[in-house]
C-alpha cells in the first residue's frame, strides 16, 4: 500500500437483512432523505414569518405531494441513468433497466423527474409551481448527503488517483493500488452540508417570500458544486472523459449554473409573480381541491 494511504474500511454494503429481505444503506439513503426532507418542509411550511404570511401550500398537500416527488425521483434518476451514462448495454440488456438493486441512478435525471412532479402536482392542486419548487429543492441537500454516503459505504464513485502524501488519500477496493481521493466525501460536503447551508441561511433571510428564488439558487449552486466534485472523480468507466477532458457529470451541469442564476436574477428583480398570503389556502377565493 503507497505511504500515508488510508485502507478503505469494509463496510457492508446491507445494512439490515431479515430472512431473504435485504436492506442495502442505498436504500436507506433514499428513505431517509425522503423522511427527513419531509419533516424539515413541513417545519418550513408552519413557519408563516418566512412566507411573509401563510404558506402556499397546505401541509396536507405536502403529504400527498412525497409519494409524486418520491416516484418521480426514483424513475427519472434511472431513466437520466440509463440515457446519459450507459445506453448502449442498457439497449443490449433491456431487462436491466428494471434492476435497481443494481445500482444506476443519475442526479440530473432525477432532478428532472423531481421538476416533473412538481409542475404536474401544482397543477393539479392548483398551488404556485414556484413555491412548491422552492420547498422541494430547500429539502434537497439532505437527500444528496445521505447519497453519497451512501456511495462510499458502497466503495463506488470514487475519486482520482491522488498524492500518495496526502493525508486522506484512500484505496478503495473497486479501484486498484492507487490511492484515491475520496470525492463521495467531497461532494456530501458540497452538495449536502454546503449546499444545505447556503440556503438555510436565505431561507431566514426572507427568500421564500420571492418565488423561485430558493429553487434557482438551488440550481445553480448545485451545478458549481458538482463540477468541482467532478474534478476530483473518477469517470464512469463506460464514458471516461469527454471533450477536453470534461466529464458527463460537468457537461450536465453546466447549464444548470447558467438557468439557475439566471432564475435566480429574475425572481430576485421580481419577474415572477409573488405570493399573496392567503390566496391559496382553504377556505380562499381560489380555494384547494
Amino acid at each position: 500500500m503507497p505511504f500515508l494511504a488510508i485502507a478503505f474500511p469494509t463496510f457492508n454494503p446491507i445494512a439490515i437483512a431479515i430472512g431473504p429481505i435485504a436492506i442495502r444503506w442505498y436504500a436507506l439513503a433514499y428513505i431517509g432523505g425522503i423522511v427527513i426532507g419531509w419533516i424539515y418542509a413541513r417545519a418550513l411550511l408552519k413557519n408563516d414569518k418566512r412566507w411573509g404570511g401563510p404558506a402556499p401550500i397546505t401541509l396536507l398537500q405536502l403529504d400527498d405531494f412525497i409519494l409524486w416527488v418520491t416516484v418521480g425521483i426514483i424513475l427519472g434518476g434511472r431513466t437520466g441513468y440509463v440515457l446519459f451514462y450507459n445506453l448502449p448495454f442498457f439497449l443490449q440488456n433491456p431487462a436491466e433497466i428494471f434492476e435497481l438493486w443494481k445500482g444506476g441512478m443519475s442526479f440530473h435525471g432525477g432532478f428532472l423527474g423531481c421538476v416533473t412532479a412538481v409542475i404536474w402536482f401544482a397543477r393539479k392542486n392548483d398551488i404556485p409551481i414556484l413555491s412548491l419548487g422552492d420547498i422541494t429543492t430547500a429539502v434537497g441537500p439532505i437527500g444528496l448527503f445521505l447519497g453519497r454516503i451512501a456511495n462510499f459505504i458502497n466503495g463506488e464513485l470514487w475519486g482520482r488517483p491522488a498524492d500518495p502524501s496526502l493525508p486522506w488519500a484512500m484505496v478503495f477496493p473497486t479501484g486498484g493500488p492507487l490511492p484515491r481521493h475520496p470525492s463521495q466525501l467531497y461532494e456530501a460536503t458540497l452538495e449536502g452540508i454546503v449546499l444545505f447551508t447556503i440556503l438555510a441561511i436565505m431561507i431566514r433571510s426572507g427568500a421564500l417570500k420571492r418565488p423561485g428564488l430558493i429553487l434557482g439558487s438551488f440550481i445553480a449552486f448545485y451545478g458549481l458544486a458538482r463540477i468541482a466534485g467532478e474534478c476530483f472523480r473518477e469517470p464512469d468507466p463506460q464514458l471516461g472523459f469527454l471533450w477536453g477532458g470534461l466529464t458527463m457529470g460537468m457537461l450536465l451541469s453546466a447549464p444548470m449554473v447558467i438557468a439557475g442564476a439566471t432564475m435566480m436574477w429574475m425572481a430576485w428583480r421580481g419577474k415572477f409573480p409573488r405570493h399573496v398570503p392567503g390566496s391559496h389556502i382553504p377556505g380562499s377565493h381560489q380555494g384547494t381541491p
